[in-house]
């Protein structure tokens, strides 16, 4: 499997958590501990470990630590950790807790929690009513809670959205990828889930240390009406929006819609119009890219509707993104509620304040953004040639992040041998100060601490990999061919489709039946031959996380089997589970229940192991890894039922034989076969033609209907 990789550990953060040693899987929901004494907090300066129960668990509460799950995004693994960072930092240091230290995230209602032991408790974030003992005490400052007693956070008020229990010593729950955040979505981090009535959280010892109330000027300031801090990129004008697209984006006011979470805050305002036709192999929208890497806080758009992407967001996608809220301004995104107004301001990325920082320098008290204008580059930060054949396009991915892309908008292996040279450049290189390096593609994502490695510096250290990374013609790669079951048109895609219809568009073009939407757009007679064509194909595993937790996005190794599709516009909002789809000339399984895109052939086992313990020296969850082959089999749907419940079980057995793949060698069979692939090309590229002339024609692409 592949190695977890995490080049700047969080405990290398001053300001991070210092890791408990590591824990095993996933903390179930009952977290027992022994009852501490009943000590006054005036008697002690280092309690024993105590203890609280659910009483109520409010809307939604969750465990989080700060900043969460660092260096598992290659394989789709969001970070997860507070959405509002500040306020969890600020109750943190409040109580004389390390900032990291785990503590509650809690939206729109808070719980009311039992103390067996006493403690010091920290509420902050969106106002709130708080009582212990029924008497009311402020936010933002340390309060007592005897022993007994009970602590009561009420509904939020407004503005805002959630609110942030922080008790001193923290809550003590076994870590998962080393971090104690709670991923829901994944089941895993914190107590596996949100929490339930009756659940009792193990505290760690409170060490007494100083608290003071954190002062005034330090408070985030809450509104109804946000501006929120942007740097251009990694995708703009002229290439994938028009000018007046970019105008709109930075000069409109968006509204907060209702289907919004911590994977992102949907924004409703005007379409783009768009400076291109579509996404060639990428999909039939504008919108389509191939696949790459998102950052935390990027305004992504899915099709013509914009998606602000949370902390628990995808890791890999193939949608564009115009602009990205600059990290110390990602706080606000935890606050935005349904009905609020978003007002986006492009800042020059070195201007931007240091997300380190939790006073008056964050300038989180301000109402506003002050700002005389963005870095005014479109987000392209240079450019340059990898050889005399291949160029590269370094896009600013927000004030911490830096977007390589190989060549021209096309897909091409050759350029993911070149991001993979790099990839394993940098790996060996183990540069500090970079934090995340995320494949996709034609591209690589490589996320910094903006504090340790700034982005001209890492700009010249890129530039220096590329003198030393050999020709991509001499990848030579471990590769598996790896079986896996697919049952064909799965009756959970259908029911997916279903409530697409009744719940999003009934409309569609690729609505009720996405196979003959596919059979369409590729020119096939039948959708016996889109059958055959998938059965028959080896998918090459080019990028993992796609849609999380490991989820593949493979393409045909022979380009005669890519059968290229568009994506969904709007997205889906339910997905099921290792659902098997096709969205440009990519593949992908998801790796769990959620949003997505692609058009459904079907559904698979799972691809990733949630009884997998996700400790150091443990095997890991994730089941490919990159440059695998998949090939199917064709199961019957309750033969698929049996088979996901005996992985789930573990008695499931991974079919796969070893071998490797040879850039060269792939590229003579590309010549060898040149005439046959041009002709496939030419038949699939008219029924595109054909299938993009309609959807003009019904008013289907932007700015049309």
């Amino acid at each position: 499997m592949n190695p977890g990789i995490t080049l700047t550990s969080p405990a290398a953060h001053p300001s991070a958590r210092t890791p408990d040693a590591a824990g095993a899987g996933s903390a179930p929901s009952v977290v027992s501990a022994p009852l501490a004494g009943s000590l006054g907090l005036a008697e002690q300066n280092d309690s024993a470990p105590g203890s609280c129960e659910v009483l109520r668990p409010g809307m939604l509460t969750t465990v989080q630590d700060w900043p969460g799950r660092i260096g598992y995004w290659h394989v789709g693994v969001p970070p997860s950790g507070p959405m509002d960072d500040l306020s969890f930092r600020l109750g943190n240091r409040a109580l004389g807790n390390a900032e990291g230290t785990p503590g509650l995230e809690c939206t729109l209602a808070g719980p009311a929690l039992r103390f067996a032991a006493p403690a010091r408790v920290c509420v902050t974030g969106a106002p709130t009513e708080v009582r212990v003992d029924g008497v009311p005490v402020p936010q933002w400052r340390p309060v007592p809670v005897p022993a007994g007693g009970v602590l009561d956070v009420g509904g939020v008020r407004g503005p805002g959205m959630r609110c942030y229990v922080l008790i001193a010593g923290g809550i003590d729950v076994d870590e998962y990828l080393g971090s104690a955040s709670t991923f829901t979505l994944g089941g895993f981090g914190g107590t596996g889930s949100a929490l339930r009535a009756d659940d009792v959280l193990r505290l760690a010892a409170d060490h007494g240390r100083a608290a003071t109330a954190v002062p005034a000027d330090h408070r985030p300031a809450f509104a109804r009406r946000w501006e929120l801090a942007v740097t251009e990129g990694p995708h703009g004008a002229p290439e994938f929006f028009t000018r007046a697209d970019i105008d709109t984006i930075l000069g409109t006011d968006y509204e907060v819609h209702f289907n919004s979470d911590r994977t992102g805050v949907r924004l409703v305002g005007p379409k783009p119009r768009w400076a291109r036709e579509d996404g060639g192999e990428a999909g039939l929208h504008p919108s389509n890219i191939h696949d790459t890497a998102y950052s935390v806080g990027a305004l992504d758009f899915t099709g013509d509707t914009p998606i602000l992407l949370g902390p628990d967001g995808p890791s890999l996608g193939g949608f564009v993104c115009p602009v990205t809220v600059v990290a110390a301004e990602r706080w606000k995104l935890g606050q935005l509620t349904p009905g609020d107004v978003v007002r986006f301001v492009p800042v020059r990325a070195e201007h931007a304040a240091s997300p380190r920082e939790l006073g008056a320098a964050r300038r989180a008290n301000w109402p506003i953004v002050l700002s005389p204008g963005g870095d005014g580059d479109d987000g392209v930060l240079t450019r340059g040639e990898a050889d005399e054949h291949t160029s590269i396009t370094y896009r600013r991915a927000g004030d911490d992040g830096v977007l390589v892309e190989y060549g021209d908008m096309t897909l091409d292996l050759g350029l993911r041998a070149r991001v993979h040279a790099l990839h394993q450049h940098l790996l060996e290189r183990a540069e500090p100060g970079i934090t995340e390096l995320t494949p996709g593609v034609r591209s690589l994502q490589v996320r910094v601490d903006p504090d340790r490695l700034a982005t001209s510096t890492l700009l010249g250290l890129l530039a220096e990999a590329e003198h030393a990374l050999p020709p991509a013609e001499e990848l030579v790669v471990p590769s598996r061919t790896v079986h896996l079951p697919l049952s064909w048109d799965d009756p959970a895609t259908r029911e997916a489709i279903i409530r697409y219809m009744h719940g999003v568009r009934p409309d569609a073009p690729w609505c009720p039946w996405n196979i003959e939407f596919i059979r369409r757009m590729n020119g096939l007679a039948s959708v016996d031959e889109v059958f055959d064509t998938v059965f028959a194909a080896e998918y090459l595993v080019l990028g993992l996380g796609d849609v999380y937790l490991g989820a593949p996005v493979a393409t045909p190794t022979d380009p005669r089997h890519r059968l290229v599709t568009t994506k969904y516009n709007p997205a889906r909002t339910w997905t099921p589970e290792n659902a098997v789809g096709i969205g440009g000339a990519y593949l992908c399984v998801y790796g769990m229940e959620g949003p997505g895109g692609y058009q459904f052939v079907g559904r698979t086992t799972q691809v990733w192991n949630h009884r997998a313990p996700g400790g150091p020296g443990d095997e890991d969850p994730w089941l490919l890894r990159w440059f695998d082959r998949i090939r199917w089999y064709p199961v019957s749907a309750e033969e698929l039922l049996d088979l996901r419940a005996d992985t789930a079980a573990g008695r499931g057995e991974l079919r796969a034989e070893d071998g490797e793949f040879r850039l060269a060698d792939y590229r003579t069979f590309l010549h060898e076969n040149a005439d046959s692939i041009a002709r496939f090309r030419t038949e699939q590229a008219a029924a595109f033609a054909t299938e993009r002339q309609s959807w003009r024609t019904s008013g289907e692409l932007a700015g049309e209907r």
